[in-house]
Parts: structure tokens; C-alpha cells; sequence
């Protein structure tokens, strides 16, 4: 039963980090209708530009700055030169958009900061904690804490952003209606200005702590594909369904990693290892027949 609880509380923390990930989708998906898939070019974009400036000699502090100027100019020129450009186009377009802006911040990061893989030191080392390994027998690292920790703070900002001020209802008001919006005088290429800006500063914590785990590399990118199911699960609109998401996905690989291969060779023989890579997007598709929308997605009715 310890190592069953051991292999959950790692999954959820785990999950922690989809869910940073997935939390980017939601904000440019709800301002904007804009499913960004370039999410993960961002990450990478973010990544890089951290290595690169601590390699021209900046520490650590100037280049997360550094970095984070560089996300919000992308933020900027993306709403100006590509989003303002297709504006009450079809989302298909829109979507297509986004690809064609992953291929390009895919291989504009190379050009600018290099594309050797580095390493980002943030002074936590991955390892167990010791006062909860000897009192609970728990093994819980310390990186895995630290940034389940730093993506809550996270969340907590943005909640009470788009709760408490100006520019976040603002926010909610366009993700409820564009038209609406507009008619009411709120400056609707300013508010997706404003959007691709937070998103990029996700984007640039998401690259600070999977670049400090897995090394800053072109993998990153696939990090896009790993918040598809929590997507999935939470719904694409809602910020407290990517947490949920990422929980259940985070937890239910692992145990799904540990358990199924077992049972599986008992029955059929042979190997069933690499489950973790795959049981997600099964788990995602099997909710997808009974909930389509999301555990927390808006829920459509056809009317005949």
C-alpha cells in the first residue's frame, strides 16, 4: 500500500507539470478561439533563450528576464502580425496559423541561442526529501515539490488576476462573447496582445522547470502533445480543469505504468512495456466518448 500511495502522490505531482503546459492552451483558447499549437515551440523558444543568455555571461535572474522580454515580443508580433491578419477567418485557418508558427519559432530558437542541449540550474536538486522518506517511508523529490508548488503559486496569480482586476474581466468578457466585447468598447486586438504576453510567461516558467529536469533539447516541443489529454479531460476553456487534468492524467499513468504490463503479460505473454507513453491519449479517447466536452468544458446542445 506504500508504494501504491508512493507511485500516486509522484503522478500527481508529475501531472503538475502537464497541467503548465496545458494551461497555456487554455488562456489563448479562451480569449481567442485559437487552439495554439505552437504551445510547445513556445516552451522551447522560452527554454533556449534562457541557456542562450546565461551563455553570453548574464546570470541566472537577467536571463529568465531576458527570456521573458523575448516572449513577450513574440506575444506582441504574433496578435500583429499574424492573429490581426485573420481576424472572423475560420478557426480552421487560425489553426493552421499556429502550425506554421511552430516550424518558424522551432527554428528561429536554434538560429538565435544555439541548439546544443544545456542544462538550466535552478538550485533544486532532484533528489528525495529526507525528513518525509524517514518518517512516512515516502519517497518525494524535491524538484517534483518545488515545481508542483511553483505551478499552484502560478495558478493562484492567474485566478486572482482574472477575478480582481480590470484587464482580467475584460478577459472573461471576450472569452464569453467577441461581439459582445466589442460593443461594449473593449479593445479586442489589445486584449489578445495581453493574452499571448501571460501565455508566454507560462510558457517561459513550463521551460524553466521540464529544461532544470529533462535538459533544454528540441524534445521540449513534445511537451505540446503530453497536455493534449489533459486537455481533454479539463476542457479547453477552463483554467482549473487543466490542474484537474493534469492530476488525473499524472497519477493514472504511473499506476497504469506499474500495474497493466503485469496483468497484461499474464494473460497474453510477451513484453507490454512503454505504457506510459500511450495510455494517456487511450484514457483521453475513452472519456472522450462519454464526456466530449470535459470534465469542465461548456456543454453544447443541439437545438432542432
Amino acid at each position: 500500500m506504500q508504494f501504491f500511495f508512493e507511485v500516486t502522490i509522484n503522478g500527481l505531482l508529475s501531472g503538475l507539470m502537464y497541467s503548465l503546459v496545458a494551461l497555456g492552451f487554455v488562456l489563448i483558447y479562451k480569449a481567442s478561439g485559437v487552439f495554439n499549437f505552437a504551445q510547445g515551440a513556445m516552451v522551447y523558444l522560452a527554454a533556449l533563450a534562457v541557456v542562450g543568455l546565461i551563455d553570453l555571461g548574464l546570470p541566472i535572474w537577467a536571463a529568465i528576464v531576458g527570456s521573458f522580454c523575448v516572449m513577450l515580443v513574440m506575444g506582441l508580433a504574433t496578435e500583429r502580425f499574424v492573429l490581426r491578419k485573420l481576424v472572423n477567418q475560420p478557426p480552421i485557418t487560425l489553426f493552421m496559423a499556429t502550425i506554421g508558427l511552430t516550424f518558424f519559432l522551432e527554428g528561429l530558437g536554434p538560429l538565435l541561442f544555439g541548439s546544443d542541449v544545456r542544462a538550466i540550474n535552478l538550485g533544486i536538486v532532484d533528489e528525495p526529501i529526507v525528513a518525509i522518506m524517514d518518517s512516512t517511508g515516502l519517497i518525494i523529490s524535491k524538484f517534483d515539490l518545488f515545481a508542483s508548488g511553483t505551478v499552484l503559486l502560478l495558478v493562484t496569480v492567474l485566478a486572482l488576476f482574472f477575478q480582481k482586476t480590470k484587464i482580467g474581466r475584460a478577459l472573461r468578457a471576450v472569452a464569453d462573447d467577441h461581439q459582445a466585447a466589442l460593443s461594449l468598447g473593449i479593445p479586442l486586438q489589445h486584449i489578445w496582445a495581453i493574452v499571448w504576453g501571460v501565455a508566454g510567461f507560462v510558457a517561459l516558467v513550463a521551460g524553466l522547470l521540464w529544461g532544470s529536469r529533462n535538459g533544454v533539447q528540441f524534445a521540449l516541443t513534445m511537451t505540446a502533445l503530453k497536455a493534449l489529454p489533459v486537455l481533454i479531460l479539463g476542457g479547453f476553456t477552463s483554467v482549473p480543469g487543466a490542474i484537474v487534468g493534469g492530476l488525473i492524467i499524472g497519477a493514472s499513468e504511473k499506476l497504469a505504468e506499474i500495474y497493466i504490463p503485469p496483468v497484461m503479460q499474464d494473460m497474453f505473454g510477451g513484453n507490454f512495456g512503454g505504457i506510459e507513453g500511450w495510455f494517456p491519449y487511450v484514457f483521453a479517447l475513452i472519456f472522450l466518448l462519454f464526456r466530449p466536452e470535459g470534465l469542465f468544458g461548456e456543454k453544447h446542445i443541439d437545438r432542432v
